[in-house]
């Protein structure tokens, strides 16, 4: 059984105009897409061709005009409240603006341990054992809990998001453009960190991009998007082969080399299980 199903969803969004109400806009059109335990999904496509949508569907942030999502095998419209709680654990998102997705007044220890304390039910001294666990993971210091948002990078601020993502121990986190928002030196940076993290979890990663080198670097099996349809599915093959139009397209654009692999710094912990 798939983690995770979305068969034949379909989502419009009104829009308003000066004269009145327009002609909504159709962002999904009878999209159908599985995300299997433990697998890197690619979810490929230009800006504006739905991905976005789809994930917010897929994490349940929204609902479907038709259609339905399923939790392994369940529908997201029809679950219990404790199935809704698993399932809010099992499914995280990282977003593409990491400092948009945090409180600037929060501190780094309590953004992560908020998902601790509401998702897993932790006191104060286990929220903060397991955030420091959790920032070791990650690259980071333990230290960094007293900081403030504005006082990190961009790329120091995106792994406390993953932090977070990862602390109620998800089945699936979904990077939606997670790493478009920082620079070469700091994508390869984090590509270390996802490919670790992979290896020394069970769990499941379906990455947004428009991005066919971060694609190469990750993940294991991909789909393309194209104006709210899936166009194409493939396994990642090196070299990367696309059929559709569109993969040709992505293909075909002139994006600078990605920088060679960093040996990253040893992370005490780093072979736990999360």
């Amino acid at each position: 059984m798939s983690l995770l199903v979305a068969t034949n969803i379909s989502r419009s969004y009104s829009r308003l105009s000066l004269v009145g109400s327009a002609k909504p806009k159709l962002a999904l059109e009878q999209v159908s897409i599985a995300v299997e335990a433990g697998e890197t999904l690619a979810l490929l496509g230009r800006s504006g061709c739905g991905k976005s949508t789809l994930v917010r569907l897929l994490a349940g942030l929204e609902k479907p005009d038709s259609g339905e999502v399923r939790f392994e095998g369940k529908p997201l419209a029809r679950l219990s409240k404790p199935e809704r709680a698993v399932f809010r654990r099992s499914v995280q998102m990282v977003f593409q603006d990491s400092f948009g997705a945090v409180d600037p007044r929060c501190t780094i220890g309590e953004i992560i341990a908020e998902p601790l304390r509401h998702l897993l039910g932790l006191n104060a001294k286990a929220c903060a054992a397991r955030t420091a666990e959790l920032l070791w993971k990650v690259g980071l210091e333990p230290g960094e809990t007293k900081k403030l948002p504005q006082q990190m990078s961009g790329g120091q601020l995106q792994r406390v998001c993953i932090a977070r993502a990862l602390a109620p121990q998800p089945r699936l986190v979904i990077l939606d453009e997670a790493v478009s928002n920082v620079d070469l030196h700091q994508q390869v940076q984090l590509l270390d960190l996802f490919d670790r993290l992979a290896r020394d979890t069970h769990v499941a990663w379906l990455f947004v991009t428009h991005d066919l080198r971060l694609v190469e670097r990750f993940c294991s099996r991909i789909v393309v998007m194209d104006a709210g349809r899936i166009c194409e599915e493939t396994v990642v093959a090196r070299p990367l082969q696309l059929a559709s139009a569109t993969g040709r397209a992505l293909q075909e654009a002139i994006l600078p080399a990605l920088p060679h692999v960093l040996t990253p710094k040893p992370v005490p912990g780093s072979g736990d299980r999360l």
